[in-house]
């Protein structure tokens, strides 16, 4: 049963997630893909943060940041994953109302998380670089802590407005979601009651989270370009190049799919474009960043 009474209508109770595809062949070879690549994020993350908790040399803000990136990468890739590898191997998968709203939620938190430990290890290596000198002070264990409590909460308030937002929509018609997850946007197109205020409250929310990072993040950048013209040593300008790299490929990656799916007009890309553009950046996250030792003096 998919559905239930509820007054004079009729109660979504599941959904049906289309999917990437109904070809029995691409199936098969994109199952094996996508679990390969989901393999060596979870692996390639793990042994981030094992390398990063064991190692006396690593004990850093730096990268104390980039195991609690690479723990949001697991749980950002792993709140999606399975369930589209098990899509591959059923003919109709169904998740649950409540199931979908988990899902949902995760996602809510998980991506909000990345955005947030992202513009903090933007700021990391703003003071590492801009203030070598006052860099034991303005990163301290306790700014640390100050750092991860704010991304933290805020990605809890993005993933509540969300969660909210679903739970106060209505399904009673098509319960199909043409996506293989539960993402808000095919969702509030399935739903029977007024969606002006569920569809915004989320959208301000994210939007909101998505400018003030990329400002920091910006911010950082800037400041950071201007410091390393300024520097006479070559090695220092390579030093310093080479601290912000695996960085700013991983910001750039992020923020570019996302730009592309919840930004870009939707009439300029097709929904089987904004599926492939989210496979990449739910499933093969590209911030596996493997630690390096630099001074931080």
């Amino acid at each position: 049963m998919d559905s239930l009474v509820d007054g004079n209508h009729t109660a979504v109770t599941e959904f049906i997630l289309l999917g990437l595809t109904e070809d029995p062949t691409l199936r098969v070879t994109l199952f094996m893909v996508i679990l390969c690549i989901y393999l060596v994020t979870i692996s390639g993350n793990l042994s981030t943060i094992i390398l990063t908790r064991i190692s006396p040399q690593l004990h850093h803000p730096m990268y104390f940041f980039l195991s609690h990136l690479a723990l949001t990468d697991i749980g950002f890739s792993s709140s999606v994953t399975p369930n589209t590898l098990v899509n591959f191997l059923v003919e109709k998968n169904t998740i649950s109302y409540l199931g979908c709203a988990i899902q949902l939620g995760s996602a809510a938190f998980f991506g909000p998380l990345e955005c947030f430990l992202l513009a903090a290890m933007a700021y990391d290596r703003f003071v590492a670089i801009c203030s070598p000198l006052l860099y034991s002070t303005k990163m301290s264990m306790r700014v640390c802590d100050q750092l991860f409590s704010v991304a933290y909460v805020g990605s809890f308030v993005n993933a509540s407005s969300f969660m909210i937002s679903f739970f106060s929509l209505f399904f009673c018609g098509p319960n199909q979601v043409n996506h293989f997850f539960c993402d808000f946007a095919p969702l509030v197109e399935l739903s029977c009651s007024d969606v002006s205020i569920p569809a915004v409250v989320p959208s301000f929310s994210a939007g909101s989270l998505i400018v003030v990072t990329v400002t920091v993040i910006a911010i950082s950048y800037v400041y950071i370009l201007f410091t390393i013209l300024k520097m006479r040593s070559t090695e220092g300008c390579h030093k310093a190049f080479s601290t912000c790299t695996s960085h700013l490929t991983a910001v750039t990656l992020f923020y570019g799919t996302i730009t592309f799916i919840y930004v870009m007009p939707k009439s300029s890309y097709s929904t089987d474009q904004n599926k492939v553009v989210s496979v990449f950046y739910m499933v093969g996250d590209p911030h596996v960043e493997p630690p390096h030792l630099e001074s931080q003096e």
